[in-house]
C-alpha cells in the first residue's frame, strides 16, 4: 500500500501491515478470521481476577523501567532450566510492552548504523522494520518448504565483517518449524567463530505440538551472548495485555534498556502482577494448552487439505503453511482475497514475510488459535467452497 511522502525515509517501505490489511478486508466481507494471530477466546479467569486483585491494592501507578520485581524473579524463575543457568531478575531481565516491543528495544538497543543482522525467511514483519529504524541490514536465509529446513552452510556463508547479529524464531512464525539440536550448535558455531550476538524470539516457546524447545542460550559458549525475548500473550491467550520481555546478560541488557526507557520506559503494573501470577500456573497449565492446540490443529488441517491445498504440518506455533498455487488464484494476495470472498474464511499472504515477496507468492498462513466452533464453521465454509468447485 502506498505511503506518503512524508513518512520517515526508513519506514515509508513498509506502508500498512499485511495483518491490518487482511483483517479489514475480513471485516468488510463478515469472513472466518483465521489470519491474524489471536486467540477469540480468553485465558484463565484466574488472570483476570489477578489483574482486579493488583489494581484494587494500589499497584496503578508506573512501574519500575525494568520491570515490577515481582515478574521479573517469575521470569527468571520460570526460564532458569530452558536457560540452563540461574538468572539473577535484577540486571538480566526487562519487562516489555509485549515481545514486539522487547524486539525492537533489542535491536535498537545494540544496533550500530551499518550494522548486518542475519535472520531465516519467512520472518515475523516487524523484524525488517525496526532493522531499518536502526539503520542496519537485514540479510536472510530462506527456509523452504516442504521441511522448512535450516541451511548451516547458507548462514555461515552470509556473515561478513559488518555482520554483528543473528535474529532467530523458534518455534517459527508462521512455518511452525521447531529448530532441532544440530541446528543451534550450527548457530552457535557461527556466533563464537564471528563473535556475533544471537537475538532468540521464543514467543511460542510453550506451544510445541511436536517435538521438544530448545533454547539457543544454552547452547556451548553462547549464555554470555544471547538475548532470550519471550511474551505471556500467546502462551496465556492474553495477546492484548502486552507484556513481553528480554533475559539476556548484563552486558547486553545495558542496551535493551538503554533503548526500552525511550521506548515505552514501563509497561502495565497491574498486568505486569497478574502476569507474575501466570507464571506460576506450572506444567499441568502447559501440557493443557499444548493438547488443546494439538487438537485444533488436527480439526483445521484435513480441512486445508480437503480444498486442494497442500498443508506442511507445523510442530509449533499455532500457524499453518500451506501450498496453494494447484488452486490457480494468482499469487498469495490474490488468492487471499479469493479466499475472503467465495468462501467467507480470511488468510494471510506471507508475502510480506521475505525480502522479496514473489519467494512467498504460491504460500498462505492459516491461524488455528480459535474455539473448536469457529474452526468447524471455517471448515463448513471451505467444504461448500470445494462443493461449489
Amino acid at each position: 500500500m502506498p505511503v506518503s511522502s512524508d513518512v520517515c525515509h526508513a519506514l515509508a517501505p513498509f506502508g500498512t501491515t499485511v495483518f491490518a490489511e487482511m483483517t479489514a478486508l475480513a471485516n468488510e466481507h463478515g469472513a472466518i478470521n483465521l489470519g491474524q494471530g489471536f486467540p477469540d477466546f480468553d485465558g484463565p479467569d484466574v488472570l483476570a481476577e489477578a489483574v482486579t486483585r493488583a489494581m484494587a491494592a494500589g499497584h496503578n501507578q508506573y512501574a519500575p523501567m525494568a520491570g515490577v520485581p515481582a515478574l521479573q524473579q517469575a521470569i527468571a524463575s520460570d526460564a532458569s532450566s530452558g536457560l540452563g543457568r540461574s538468572i539473577d531478575p535484577a540486571t538480566e531481565v526487562t519487562v516489555t510492552a509485549g515481545c514486539t516491543e522487547a524486539i525492537a528495544a533489542t535491536l535498537l538497543g545494540l544496533l550500530n548504523p551499518g550494522d548486518e543482522v542475519l535472520t531465516f525467511e519467512p520472518f515475523y514483519d516487524s523484524y525488517p522494520a525496526v532493522t531499518a529504524m536502526a539503520g542496519a541490514v537485514l540479510k536472510t536465509i530462506t527456509l523452504r518448504p516442504p521441511a522448512f529446513a535450516f541451511d548451516a552452510e547458507a548462514l555461515a556463508a552470509a556473515v561478513t565483517p559488518r555482520t554483528r547479529a543473528v535474529l532467530l524464531n523458534t518455534p517459527h512464525n508462521p512455518t511452525g518449524r521447531v529448530a532441532r539440536a544440530e541446528e543451534l550448535d550450527a548457530i552457535a558455531a557461527v556466533c563464537r567463530t564471528h563473535d556475533l550476538i544471537a537475538i532468540v524470539d521464543e514467543v511460542y516457546d510453550r506451544i510445541v505440538l511436536d517435538g521438544e524447545h530448545l533454547c539457543l542460550a544454552a547452547r556451548d559458549g553462547m549464555a554470555g551472548r544471547t538475548v532470550t525475548l519471550r511474551s505471556l500473550g500467546k502462551t496465556f491467550s492474553m495477546t492484548g495485555w502486552k507484556i513481553g520481555w528480554a533475559i539476556a546478560p548484563p552486558t547486553l541488557t545495558v542496551g535493551v534498556r538503554a533503548a526500552h526507557q525511550f521506548l515505552t520506559y514501563a509497561v502495565s503494573t497491574p498486568m505486569q502482577h497478574a502476569a507474575a501470577d501466570a507464571l506460576s500456573l506450572g506444567d499441568a497449565y502447559y501440557k493443557q494448552l499444548r493438547g488443546d492446540y494439538r487438537r485444533r490443529r488436527d480439526m483445521l488441517l484435513p480441512a486445508l487439505s480437503a480444498m486442494g491445498l497442500h498443508v506442511f504440518e507445523p510442530q509449533g506455533t499455532y500457524f499453518v503453511m500451506c501450498d496453494h498455487a494447484s488452486l490457480g488464484h494468482g499469487d498469495d494476495r490474490a488468492f487471499c482475497r479469493w479466499l475472503i470472498e467465495a468462501a467467507g474464511v480470511a488468510a494471510i499472504p506471507p508475502g510480506s514475510f521475505y525480502a522479496d515477496p514473489r519467494t512467498g507468492a504460491d504460500l498462505v498462513r492459516f491461524a488455528f488459535c480459535k474455539q473448536d466452533a469457529t474452526l468447524a464453521a471455517a471448515g463448513t465454509r471451505l467444504a461448500g467452497l470445494r462443493a461449489s468447485r
